[in-house]
């Protein structure tokens, strides 16, 4: 009996945790911004099971179930779309969301409001990174092939590097300046520094050459990312078959040209 299971059983919530399971719904075979919320609950050591990819080689039946939740007639608050969440009878969608539900619960977030609502907006703030990084390769529609947008995918990867990354990637490391680090809240770890682990790693896989040169500006955010990756369950979870490996359909997709 792991952990979460036996606390569990001997208490319903723990020094604050609250236990149940927790069912996550996203594609079986990306990353994505599901990673989001599997990075929080694999911290947590929280009871979840990764539906999609239940049911065999490309989670046929766990497909069927997350279309159920999406277009049932019976669902009376559908998500938009994957990652959502399926905390007892509460469906909740968007990652910032699912993580903002989920970060007190998990112990990875104030308990007060206004702690709550900071790490909320930090999170809302890394969405909008996510949208720009995407964007590098896919500037002009996703459901145009890569080639199709070379040019426009040269010049929106030329303006993310001048001035979104710096901009983004800056302001993070500021914030854990003024926390006094080592985290975005100084000492305490939170739902928020596991998603710019995500960041980091996600760049470093798109932009190899780029990231390492800009990695000098970061030196924070680059130990940040380095200390989460050493945290016993992330290391596991890493190391695990749990973690689905970066690839050319996710947000971080590698393009020689672009990483010139």
């Amino acid at each position: 009996m792991g952990f979460a299971h036996a606390a569990h059983a001997l208490y319903p919530s723990y020094k604050g945790i609250f236990f149940m399971r927790y069912e996550l719904y996203y594609w079986p075979t990306i990353q994505g911004r599901g990673e989001f919320v599997r990075l929080a609950l694999e911290e947590a050591g929280a009871d979840y099971v990764d539906v999609a990819r239940r049911g065999g080689k490309g989670g046929k039946a766990g497909l069927r179930a997350m279309k159920r939740l999406l277009e049932g007639r019976r669902v009376a608050r559908p998500a938009y779309a994957p990652p959502f969440l399926k905390a007892g009878k509460l469906i909740i969608g968007q990652t910032a969301n699912i993580l903002f539900y989920l970060g007190g619960r998990l112990g990875l977030a104030p308990r007060d409001e206004a702690g709550a609502l900071w790490l909320h907006q930090l999170q809302l703030t890394i969405a909008d990174l996510v949208t720009h990084i995407h964007d590098t390769h896919h500037p002009i529609s996703g459901w145009l092939f890569y080639e199709e947008q070379r040019p426009a995918a040269k010049l929106r990867t030329r303006d993310f590097w001048r001035y979104r990354a710096p901009k983004f990637l800056g302001y993070f490391e500021r914030i854990i300046e003024t926390s006094g680090g080592p985290y975005v809240l100084g000492r305490r770890l939170s739902y928020v520094d596991l998603s710019l682990f995500q960041i980091v790693e996600g760049l470093r896989y798109a932009f190899p050459n780029r990231m390492k040169r800009f990695e000098k500006k970061v030196p924070r955010l680059v130990a940040l990312t380095e200390r989460v990756a050493k945290r016993p369950r992330i290391a596991a979870y890493l190391a695990s078959k749990r973690r689905i490996p970066f690839s050319q359909w996710g947000i971080y997709r590698y393009f020689k040209q672009l990483d010139a």
